[in-house]
């Protein structure tokens, strides 16, 4: 596995195409200027050390040069081997609500950045526990499998949006039971889901799917996103707001938190519920539950010892370099009247 320490460091090569144009203005210059002084032929006879390839060759060495010492300083490392390693802990699975009475504004800035705020504060925290994330609206779709991989959890935590998902509602029984579907029941270990919604379920029977769970031995908690008084669900276009969904007679549609769903949910599934507010996410809360689910050991592959690879790119482009100063843009005269494939007249 190749990866780089620096990365910000190979924004450096986009200096390359900057480099070609300057060299290709200035060769062009020169043709230009040794033009101007008559028939080529017999200028180039007067100038016979000029050349026209070696100039190239320098700036071919000094381009490979330079690229390599953007790359060694950017750190290219090797993952040299995989091994199994040890881990006790949990598996979790986030259900996410993206439907669009999650973009509601009356939790800061709005009730689904809240919420993926808050999620990637707890990832931050996570060791052993295995996590997996389900994002669902009028349907349900897994946006990650169970894994130990905390950094690309938080990378697709960040690409999650409303508009995902192309059926509109809040199906949360669906996600419950397609985050049953994603749990791997073989290796023993304690699971539990957490629902991070505003409750407004009117798909399907989500008691009934946690109560389901709860016969697999995986407890549901739910965590209420949104407020009782409820605020309008904005429209965007382009990145910016335009307006708010409006009912059939023309007043905005106030999404309001269920509460009372939320609680039902969390009973059938002998976990706890939770109300967010901008202060307090709420999950220690269900962290705290979820920490009494039994944790058994497991094996996880991963990339160990990664090494550093700099050294060898730095090398190479010194020896680069070196060749470039000693190369002249000029001809060698003596080498010039060696004829090694000339054939002479006797």
């Amino acid at each position: 596995m190749l990866r780089f320490a620096n990365t910000e460091f190979l924004w450096g090569l986009l200096a390359i195409p900057l480099l070609l144009f300057i060299f290709l203005r200035v060769n062009w210059w020169k043709r230009k200027a040794i033009a101007s002084l008559g028939n080529k032929e017999v200028v180039m006879q007067l100038m016979p050390q000029v050349s026209f390839s070696r100039p190239w060759i320098k700036f071919i060495f000094f381009i490979l040069a330079y690229t390599l010492v953007i790359i060694g300083i950017a750190d290219p490392q090797l993952g040299s081997k995989t091994e199994e390693v040890k881990r006790k802990g949990a598996d979790l699975m986030i259900l996410l609500d993206v439907s669009n009475s999650m973009l509601a504004q009356d939790l800061a800035p709005n009730r689904l950045e809240n919420a993926k705020r808050a999620l990637s504060q707890l990832i931050d925290k996570l060791h052993d526990d295995r996590i997996g994330i389900v994002v669902f609206a009028g349907q349900a779709y897994v946006q990650l499998p169970v894994t130990t991989d905390y950094a690309a959890a938080k990378l697709f935590l960040n690409t999650i949006n409303t508009e995902m998902v192309p059926t509109q509602g809040t199906a949360i029984g669906a996600a419950i039971n397609l985050g049953m579907q994603s749990f791997d029941f073989k290796n023993g270990t304690g699971k539990s889901m957490i629902i991070i919604t505003d409750g407004e379920n009117h798909e399907d029977d989500a008691v009934s799917a946690a109560k389901a769970a709860l016969a697999r031995n995986v407890t549901v908690n739910v965590v209420g996103v949104g407020s009782e008084e409820g605020a309008p669900v904005p429209i965007y276009q382009g990145g910016k707001q335009v307006g708010f969904h409006n009912d059939s007679t023309g007043h905005p549609v106030v999404s309001k938190l269920n509460e009372q769903m939320g609680k039902e949910i969390a009973d059938a599934g002998k976990g706890v519920y939770v109300r967010a507010n901008n202060a307090n996410s709420g999950l220690n809360i269900v962290m705290d539950e979820i920490a009494k689910v039994q944790r058994k050991m497991t094996d996880t592959k991963q990339f160990k010892d990664f090494e550093d690879r700099f050294q060898f790119f730095l090398a190479i482009a010194f020896v680069l370099l070196l060749a470039e100063f000693f190369i002249s843009i000029r001809k060698n005269m003596r080498l010039s009247k060696i004829k090694l494939f000339e054939v002479k007249n006797t």
